[in-house]
């Protein structure tokens, strides 16, 4: 190994083994499964637990609760190899080690991090977070669901719509831990939005329904859960009453970061597998790539790839896990890359004709799960809304006038 490529993507020895662990895993172990269970609309748990004992569930978390205590860009080149295979299964690892463990081990109490945390790090348990309802999405303050306090208990009765690792199976068996935000009373006209971690064994909270026939992310388990009269004891609080806020926008930057390396994954791979086919594929007796339209097609992508790919790692680069830092990089990225991977895939199916509109050749299945990254986590329109607002703040700080 050279440690002299050393370089943004790769910044030190550990970022450049974990990315060879990886690959090494994902051509033994992802990529042979990967069609199948996007056919077949499963999750495959054995898999994800894999990912425990080579110590990726819990990347950011510290060594002390069983995590690997590593950093942004860590989890940054996690998901654009795991994506790069099967940007499904990748979700589902993003929903439990960023939306999960990754704000229980930032904004956890000492006692929850103990708890909850080695459980979580080593795959023995699934964790989820539950934003969303059936009719709430971007809004945040327009959630329905409700915790009461009730003695040395809170209450907390809603449906929590799109939930990423809802469920573990086909039976409907409920995510181990799920991160809930919940409303909790009003204070000057707004509403106060708090956080609890339900446990699997709470009386009263269920699987409402498995959310099937998606366009794509398949390999990932999309429900609805229910929480009905669920008795959750006054510890399981995530700070103080109202605290929400500051846990999401801390989190948020993190899970649309990692989600714009997915997007990378996603591109990554379409160029492979356009660029290789283009220089086997003939027509009118020479190779696809000497004709004028098919070179448009690889050149804007591999510069747009390089382009976003260098945006999400100096963000990474410049990232604090433990504070909210810079909303606009981070809507940043998720912004330009995600539509980026989108359009990739889908010059890659153009490239290859009839033959990338099958599942044979991967594109298809790549295509059709970018489209999600465009949604989940904060739409599109939801990061052009935050980054003009901020830059109307403060447009100097960020332009580097």
């Amino acid at each position: 190994m050279n440690w002299k490529n050393l370089d943004l993507f790769n910044p030190t020895e550990e970022h450049t083994m974990l990315r060879e662990t990886l690959r090494q895993f994902i051509k033994a172990e992802v990529e042979p499964q990967a069609h199948e269970y996007d056919r077949k609309e499963l999750f495959n748990l054995p898999l994800f637990k894999k990912l425990g004992e080579l110590g990726l569930l819990g990347i950011t978390v510290p060594e002390t609760y069983g995590g690997a205590g590593m950093d942004a860009t860590a989890a940054v080149l996690t998901h654009e190899e795991l994506s790069s295979s099967d940007p499904g299964f990748c979700l589902a690892y993003l929903a439990h080690s960023m939306l999960c463990v990754n704000n229980l081990a930032v904004n956890g109490s000492e006692e929850q991090k103990k708890n909850f945390l080695p459980k979580l790090c080593s795959g023995e348990w699934v964790g989820a977070m539950a934003m969303s309802e059936p009719s709430v999405g971007t809004d945040v303050l327009g959630m329905s669901s409700t915790a009461k306090k009730d003695g040395e208990f809170y209450i907390l009765n809603g449906r929590k719509m799109w939930i990423t690792n809802g469920t573990l199976d086909e039976s409907g068996t409920p995510a181990d831990l799920v991160w809930v935000y919940a409303k909790t009373g009003e204070k000057n006209n707004r509403p106060q939005i708090s956080t609890f971690i339900v446990e699997k064994d709470f009386a009263g909270y269920s699987v409402g329904q498995k959310i099937r026939d998606k366009t794509g992310m398949r390999a990932s388990n999309t429900a609805e859960i229910v929480f009905d009269n669920c008795k959750i004891p006054q510890q399981n609080l995530v700070g103080t009453e109202g605290s929400s806020i500051i846990h999401m926008m801390r989190n948020l930057e993190l899970e649309r970061l990692t989600l714009a390396a997915m997007s990378l994954g996603i591109a990554r791979r379409s160029l492979e597998i356009m660029i290789k086919y283009a220089g086997e594929r003939e027509a009118f007796n020479q190779p696809l790539y000497q004709f004028g339209q098919i070179q448009k097609y690889i050149s804007d992508s591999y510069a747009e790839f390089q382009s976003c790919r260098t945006y999400v790692y100096d963000v990474a680069r410049k990232m604090d896990l433990n504070h909210e830092g810079n909303r606009v990089d981070s809507d940043g990225v998720k912004l330009v890359t995600t539509t980026m991977a989108k359009n990739v895939a889908d010059r890659a199916i153009q490239v290859l004709g009839g033959y990338g509109y099958v599942g044979e050749y991967v594109v298809e299945r790549l295509w059709r799960d970018a489209k999600l990254l465009e949604i989940g986590g904060g739409t599109i329109e939801a990061h052009q809304k935050n980054i003009t607002r901020d830059l109307a703040k403060n447009y100097k700080k960020y332009l580097g006038i």
